[in-house]
């Protein structure tokens, strides 16, 4: 298996050239994007993907793996229910392993109030036809035997599926060309061409390109390319560790989190472990900028992430980063190709120390690598999927963590959003102009 996370040691695998004109030009290189130039390309469609540095090389990399239907905000859950189908659509087209296997996924219950928020859950998301069922403790003794902790009981859906992140979005990424995609990495847009006050290509630092739709599915760079075209949505980003443990025995062959660790099978033997409900936030303009929108979110859990000063140069929301450009100046994009924040080494051994803990026999645990992700964030917990106030432009982004499952779904509607199909879903929840429409904040579930 590949070395995991996609850094930019990884060699360039898609390097143009650019074309002069395209259907569709697709901002960002990570699932969604990918995803919706995969399902373009399938519908005849001549889309063009330009990645500032490479395909998954941020947060669709540096996930958990896991293909979740569980705990989704109950909107998001028929595309869910679709992404998952669709993986398995997309798994017998690519030709090649990339890890995905039906596995069931669990959330442990710490308490009874935790298991009451999992009925109500599991009621509320009976009519979509979801397997999920609330476990009891001796159920939940039975699937993982040997765990030494005593929960209270869980939530469990053995539809939900793994995949290793790091072989699906670039195997999707080449699937997409063969079907006539093109991408380009280490290729930043710059700004947005527009005639009449419509949207007739972009800008890119290896020239322009002509088309009539462009998506913006740039992740935690996306509201920072979009400040710049005078678009504002209220997007922040978090930083969240994750590890990678040794060949170890199955104890268990699917996913499983509490209140402080995740675990997950991967296909190589080893278990991804990382720091559940702990998310570290560097404060940047941005976050003084958004502070009312995220209030709700703050007065729910306050605690659920640690607050840092100070964000790396660079960073989207770095003090010093760039929020104005031209065509013709090297933006912020060009001058930080990818985000590979360093992971906290203390809740990487936490996480280690937590995993043995909770199951003894598995024996000695050792870390063979460590990484951090930025994910991309929104206050109400749920993304941004509509067309933005100007003509031709298309705004997905704000997967607050929940992308890499979903990215099938999302990209098959990106595809059918731009095309002019049928998206199949009510996207209301999602829509750009719920922070500024006077509409309550509605968060989505606490799972």
């Amino acid at each position: 298996m590949p070395g995991f996370p996609i850094t930019m040691a990884n060699p360039v695998e898609h390097a143009g050239p650019l074309p002069s004109e395209a259907d569709v030009v697709i901002i960002g290189g990570g699932v969604i994007g990918v995803s919706t130039a995969y399902f373009l390309a399938k519908k005849g469609l001549r889309p063009v993907l330009v990645e500032k540095g490479r395909v998954a090389g941020e947060q669709s990399s540096r996930n958990w793996g896991w293909i979740r239907q569980q705990g989704r905000d109950l909107a998001e859950l028929p595309i869910m229910i679709e992404a998952n189908r669709l993986w398995k659509d997309i798994d017998a087209d690519l030709g090649e392993d990339i890890g995905l296997t039906s596995c069931g996924l669990t959330y442990f219950a710490e308490s009874a109030a935790e298991m009451e928020r999992y009925e109500t859950w599991v009621r509320d998301a009976a009519p979509t036809g979801v397997d999920s069922r609330v476990l009891s403790v001796a159920e939940l003794d039975q699937m993982i035997p040997g765990m030494k902790h005593r929960y209270f009981g869980a939530l469990h859906t053995p539809s939900d599926m793994k995949a290793e992140p790091w072989l699906a979005v670039p195997a999707m990424a080449r699937a997409a060309v063969r079907h006539g995609a093109v991408i380009v990495e280490n290729c930043a847009a710059r700004v947005l061409e527009r005639v009449g006050g419509r949207v007739s290509g972009v800008v890119t630092e290896k020239g322009p390109i002509k088309a009539p739709e462009v998506v913006v599915a740039g992740g935690a760079w996306s509201s920072l390319f979009l400040r710049n075209e005078g678009v504002k949505i209220p997007q922040l980003s978090v930083k969240a560790t994750v590890a990678a443990t040794n060949s170890l025995p199955e104890l268990h062959s699917g996913g499983g989190v509490d209140l402080k660790l995740a675990f997950r099978r991967r296909s190589d033997g080893g278990y991804t472990l990382a720091a559940a409900g702990f998310h570290e936030m560097f404060i940047g303009w941005d976050a003084f900028r958004h502070l009312f929108h995220y209030l709700p979110q703050l007065r729910r859990d306050f605690a659920g992430r640690t607050y840092l000063p100070k964000a790396p140069a660079g960073y989207p929301d770095g003090w010093t980063t760039a929020r104005h450009w031209g065509a013709g100046a090297e933006t912020p994009f060009e001058r930080m190709r990818m985000l590979d924040p360093a992971p906290n080494q203390r809740k990487v051994e936490d996480i280690r120390r937590r995993f043995m803990a909770l199951l003894p026999d598995i024996g000695e645990v050792e870390i063979v690598a460590s990484w951090a992700g930025m994910i991309d964030s929104m206050p109400d917990i749920v993304p941004v999927v509509d067309r933005a106030p100007i003509p031709g432009l298309s705004i997905c982004t704000g997967m607050c963590g929940h992308g890499f499952g979903i990215g099938p779904g999302f990209g098959r509607i990106m595809a059918d959003l731009v095309s002019g199909g049928d998206v199949g879903h009510d996207l209301g929840r999602f829509r750009f102009n719920r922070f500024t429409d006077g509409s309550k904040l509605d968060l989505g579930p606490d799972l």
